[in-house]
C-alpha cells in the first residue's frame, strides 16, 4: 500500500480495477480533487503507474489489493479500508473485460468467468461496502456500465449481456438504496481508447477460421479498428464520473465520450426494424 498525506475529512472513494484504463484515469481524477482514494486492482504488480505519479503529484492515493471475483479478498480490502478511514462515500464499479465470439462459440465456462467479473464481482463488491453506507446514511455507487448496456451488436454478446444485466441491476438498486442516502450513477462510455480492446478475451473456437461466424468476426473487428481511430480518452470518463459524484442530485445515468450520444440517439429515434439495418451497415 502506498498513501500520501491528506486531510482527515477527505471523502474515501474505492475504484475497482486500477491498473490501467478508466479506472486508473478515475483514481487519479478522484484524488486530483481531494477524495482519499483506494486504488484497488487485482494484482498489485501492475501499480507502478499509479504509485510514480501518487509520488511525484502527492496525491491522496492508496494502492490496495482487490479481486472482484473473490470474496475473501474484496471483504479484507473493504475491512482495511473502514479500519483506517471509518467510512466509504464513493464505489466505482470498473474492474471488467471483453469476451469476444458469436454466441454459438462460446463455451459456458467463458460465459461464466464473464459474468463472473462483470456482474458478479460488481454485486459482491457493492454488497460489501453497503453496511458501512447504510450506517453512515450516505453514499455513491458508481457503476460503469457502457453503451453497450445499451445498444448489442454482433459478436459481443456474453458482453454486452453483462453490461445490460448492469444497467437493470443498477436500476433497481436505485429504488432500494434511495431511503438510506445512498445515490446509484450508471456511467455508459462509448468507445474509449484503453486497452481493454487489447487485452479482450477471445472465445477459443471464435480463434478457429474454419469457424462458422469468422466472416462476421473479421468485419465486426475492422469496423472497431475504425471506430477506435476516432475514440475518446478514458480522461472524459474519469471527468464524467467526478460530474456525477460531486452533484448533490446527480442523473441516474450519464453518457461519456463523442459516440455514445450518437449510438443512443439513433437508438431512440429509429424503429428497431431500421436501427438494426443501420448496424448492419456499420458493423458487418
Amino acid at each position: 500500500m502506498v498513501s500520501s498525506s491528506s486531510p482527515s475529512n477527505n471523502k474515501v472513494a474505492v475504484v475497482t480495477g486500477s491498473s490501467s484504463g478508466i479506472g486508473y484515469e478515475t483514481a487519479l481524477t478522484l484524488a486530483r480533487n481531494s477524495f482519499l482514494t483506494y486504488a484497488t486492482m487485482r494484482s498489485l504488480n501492475k501499480s507502478e503507474n499509479v504509485k510514480s505519479i501518487a509520488a511525484k503529484e502527492n496525491l491522496p492515493i492508496r494502492i490496495t489489493q482487490l479481486d472482484v471475483t473473490d470474496s475473501v479478498s474484496i471483504n479484507n480490502a473493504v475491512q482495511a479500508i473502514l479500519s483506517e478511514t471509518g467510512r466509504i462515500d464513493v464505489l466505482v464499479n470498473n474492474a471488467g473485460y471483453v469476451l469476444d465470439g458469436a454466441f454459438e462459440d462460446l463455451s459456458m465456462d467463458e460465459i461464466k468467468a464473464q459474468y463472473e467479473t462483470n456482474v458478479f464481482g460488481l454485486i459482491r463488491t457493492t454488497q460489501a461496502v453497503l453496511p458501512a453506507m447504510r450506517k453512515q446514511k450516505s453514499g455513491t455507487i458508481v457503476n460503469i456500465s457502457s453503451i453497450a448496456g445499451r445498444i448489442g451488436y454482433p459478436g459481443g454478446s456474453a458482453y454486452i449481456s453483462t453490461k445490460f444485466a448492469v444497467e437493470g441491476l443498477s436500476e433497481s438498486m436505485a429504488y432500494e438504496l434511495e431511503p438510506f442516502g445512498i445515490k446509484v450513477i450508471i456511467i455508459e462510455p462509448g468507445v474509449i481508447r484503453t486497452n481493454i480492446f487489447n487485452s479482450v478475451v477471445v472465445a477459443k473456437k471464435s480463434q478457429d477460421p474454419n469457424s462458422p461466424y469468422a466472416q462476421i468476426k473479421q468485419k465486426v473487428a475492422s469496423s472497431f479498428e475504425r471506430m477506435m481511430k476516432n475514440a475518446s480518452s478514458p480522461e472524459i470518463v474519469a471527468k464524467v464520473v467526478l460530474e456525477a459524484v460531486t452533484n448533490e442530485n446527480p442523473d441516474l445515468r450519464y453518457l461519456a465520450g463523442k459516440d455514445a450520444k450518437t449510438w443512443l440517439d439513433a437508438k431512440r429515434n429509429m424503429s428497431d426494424k431500421d436501427f438494426y439495418k443501420m448496424m448492419k451497415q456499420n458493423m458487418m
